[in-house]
């Protein structure tokens, strides 16, 4: 009878006997002998059962013993094992748990010791036995096909991953006279229970195949190393994917000793010492009583521990080895990134950047920040794709490849130095020209504080920027109040005002100063030209004065003291300010000032437009608006000639004498069908809500203030018979035959409120 048989014979002898005990005493004695039965079959039970649970549950006779029980059977980690006893770590990986161990061989140890001048295992401290045993200690067990695996809450993302968390951790450490421990987080965010592991790098041959890299992105980062396919810092996995009950050991030809993290890596090496300053003007220290308890329980020392963090506005703490910190995973998948500058490189750069300060300590805070971001890179920065990866700032390196003297893999990123300093494009592009002078720091203030700052800091779009001085800025009427952090206009005998409208004045002020200039337009003012504003008005430039429509309005100008160029322009320092011409200047009243000019040359091309205009019903003479041009809206007027509207005259196109070709203005001596035709033949020489200069700029259908019977805009096209040439511009109406006329450049591109006035000598079909 089989084991099964028997332990259900022994449940049937026990119920039928039980079942008699309690249905008869007289059975007594039968009962008690059943229940002995009963027992013994329990006892019998008992050992099946325990028996099916080590069959199921017990130990398999075939695992792996734990991660210090398989490196003591295979008799080459010896020394090893040494370090993890001194560790106080043979318990954790002698029993349960979950552990992947990068081993070290005896003979890896020997290179190490010889490296180091250690005479042997007895010179190895507790302290250097605990960094070596929990170096190579990493979180979980990996075999070498799911390290490359990027662990997301999502799920794991094939070929992601090159590091991972391990086991060590820095403490508590003495900087300038106080107990230090890194913050783990960026800025002044902390964790209380993240130790701020170190991160372990590994580059796998499948990892760097996919993205994009080559065996000398490893190579590069480690002094010339050969790329085996499978490599752990700077040692070589001989032996990958050995099992162990609680975990993966791989075995290594180099102890992994903790790498340095980017700061200390730094402040390790003198030639990088001028940085070093300038990073620490960014460090803050914050008391913590959690860190201090700890400390006082680990070493019964009372002195207080402080958090090291620095500025929230760096791009990263280069104290924090677990890269952002979102979640557990992220140092998985990337790293930090430095590029950092000799200290002669950074010593030449300086006296550049701080010509007008002084000294940094005289220079706005924000510039050690931006000098120091834009040296950082918040993702890892591989050696072959230096070139192509962008800085913290979205900023391409303006080193070259040849200027990188150093390249090093670190704990929490990859490090370069550099002997040329990365420029960023806040202090090389025109924008640095204000914010580098502090006596432009109110006109630096109002472009960084608005959407100017970020275009005039593009490299590759050309500007010319005409500087306004503190002084020049108080005297057109502006200032700024720190403590409220508001921008103020006194308007002359008027208080200063703090509203939104000193800020929109402010900025049209500002930005009338600043040119889109593609082609460097404005390089040679000795001719004639004009250039489009940043806020859509105009600029003119005349035998070297500079006149905005303001200037226009009072017979001002701005002459050219001296000029600096930039990447992306130049600047020009100037006597006199650029203004924009007040919202009581109409097109309508800078068309009349051209009518009624004393000089022929200029009325004989404006004075017969106008008449038309002031005779009819689109006049408004109580503020000199013409209809349907809305009060501070863009617009361009398109004039003929009084020698063509008289010729319009005699066609018999507009009213007047057809013979003479004098026009009558006069809106009441006209027919309805005349007043209509004027009507159409103002409205058709208006572009609504467009400003178009004669700079060869803009081309194409542009819409009128004359509708067709559809309620659509009439169009004009405007082109150009020699694209370089602004004075070939021509204006071809939408009729049938299509008329053009030609543009009288020497009387056109005339300035007003946000429009443009040109005079042209052909009367188009309307």
């Amino acid at each position: 009878m089989d084991a099964c048989c028997l332990l259900y014979k022994c449940q049937y002898d026990v119920y039928v006997g039980l079942l008699k005990c309690t249905t008869n005493y007289i059975y007594m004695k039968r009962s008690i002998r059943n229940l002995l039965c009963f027992l013994a079959i329990v006892l019998l039970f008992s050992n099946c059962r325990k028996q099916e649970w080590d069959d199921y549950y017990g130990r398999p006779d075939n695992l792996a013993a734990p991660i210090y029980q398989q490196l003591k059977a295979k008799g080459q980690f010896n020394t090893l094992l040494s370090v993890i006893d001194k560790s106080g770590y043979k318990e954790i990986l002698g029993n349960a748990g979950a552990w992947t161990l990068f081993a070290p061989t005896d003979a890896a140890f020997s290179q190490f010791f010889q490296e180091r001048g250690i005479a042997g295992i007895d010179q190895v401290d507790t302290v250097m036995a605990r960094k070596i045993a929990l170096y190579g200690l990493v979180y979980n067990p990996y075999r070498k096909d799911q390290l490359t695996t990027f662990q997301t809450v999502g799920g794991g993302q094939l070929n992601s991953s090159f590091r991972r968390k391990t086991a060590y951790y820095d403490f508590v450490y003495t900087e300038n006279g106080r107990k230090v421990v890194d913050n783990n987080r960026n800025g002044n965010a902390i964790v209380v229970n993240d130790n701020n592991n170190k991160y372990l790098p590994y580059y796998i041959n499948s990892y760097l195949s996919f993205n994009g890299l080559e065996a000398n992105d490893y190579s590069s980062l480690y002094g010339g190393k050969a790329f085996s396919g499978f490599n752990v810092g700077d040692a070589t996995v001989t032996e990958a994917d050995v099992p162990a009950e609680n975990g993966v050991i791989h075995v290594v030809d180099r102890v992994l000793f903790p790498m340095q993290n980017l700061e200390q890596y730094i402040a390790a090496n003198p030639e990088y010492s001028e940085f070093k300053k300038l990073l620490d003007r960014l460090v803050t220290y914050i008391p913590s009583a959690d860190h201090t308890q700890r400390y006082r329980v680990l070493t019964g020392s009372a002195d207080q521990v402080y958090i090291k963090t620095y500025d929230p506005s760096l791009a990263f703490s280069p104290v924090n080895e677990g890269y952002i910190g979102n979640t557990a995973t992220d140092g998985q998948s990337a790293s930090w990134s430095m590029a950092v500058p000799t200290n002669q490189a950074v010593k030449d750069y300086l006296k550049v950047l701080l010509e007008n300060f002084g000294s940094i300590e005289n220079a706005p805070p924000s510039v050690v920040l931006n000098f120091i971001n834009s040296h950082m890179w918040t993702g890892t920065l591989w050696p072959s794709q230096i070139a192509a990866t962008p800085n913290a700032y979205a900023e391409y390196p303006t080193f070259a490849v040849s200027n990188v003297i150093e390249r090093k893999a670190l704990s929490n990123g990859n490090f370069y130095g550099i002997n040329k300093v990365q420029e960023a494009n806040v202090f090389r592009t025109v924008y640095g020209k204000p914010y580098l002078d502090p006596k432009y720091a109110l006109m630096a203030r109002a472009i960084g504080g608005s959407d100017l700052g970020a275009v005039l800091i593009v490299p590759s779009i050309q500007y010319t920027m005409f500087m306004i001085s503190d002084t020049q800025m108080g005297a057109a009427g502006f200032s700024f109040n720190t403590n409220t952090g508001q921008w103020g206009y006194t308007a002359p005998g008027v208080s200063v005002v703090y509203d939104a409208t000193a800020q929109a004045r402010l900025n049209r002020f500002v930005q009338t100063s600043v040119l889109k200039t593609p082609s460097d337009e404005f390089a040679n003012l000795a001719g004639e030209g004009v250039a489009e504003t940043y806020n859509g008005e105009y600029v003119k430039y005349k035998n070297q004065r500079v006149y905005g429509s303001g200037n226009i309005e009072d017979n001002t100008f701005v002459t050219i003291d001296s000029v600096k160029t930039a990447v992306n322009g130049r600047v020009y320092y100037t006597t006199g300010n650029l203004k924009f011409a007040e919202n009581n200047v109409t097109p309508g009243s800078s068309l009349e000032k051209l009518a009624r000019s004393t000089d022929p040359a200029v009325s004989s091309k404006f004075s017969h437009f106008f008449d038309f205009i002031a005779g009819s019903a689109l006049w408004k003479a109580s503020d000199k608006s013409i209809l349907g041009v809305d009060a501070g809206s863009f617009s361009t007027l398109f004039v003929p000639t009084n020698e063509a509207i008289e010729q319009a005259v005699k066609a018999g196109k507009l009213p007047g004498d057809k013979n003479t070709g004098k026009p009558l203005f006069v809106s009441a001596q006209q027919s309805q069908a005349f007043r209509n035709a004027v009507e159409r033949f103002i409205t058709y020489s208006i572009l609504n809500k467009v400003t178009v200069a004669a700079d060869g700029k803009k081309t194409g259908n542009q819409p009128t203030l004359l509708k067709d019977n559809k309620g659509d805009s009439r169009l004009l096209q405007i082109s150009y018979l020699n694209a370089a040439n602004p004075m070939s511009m021509e204006i071809k109406d939408d009729s049938a035959d299509g008329r053009k006329a030609s543009i009288n450049y020497s009387f056109s591109n005339n300035l007003t409120n946000r429009a443009l006035i040109h005079s042209i000598n052909q009367v188009l079909n309307f």
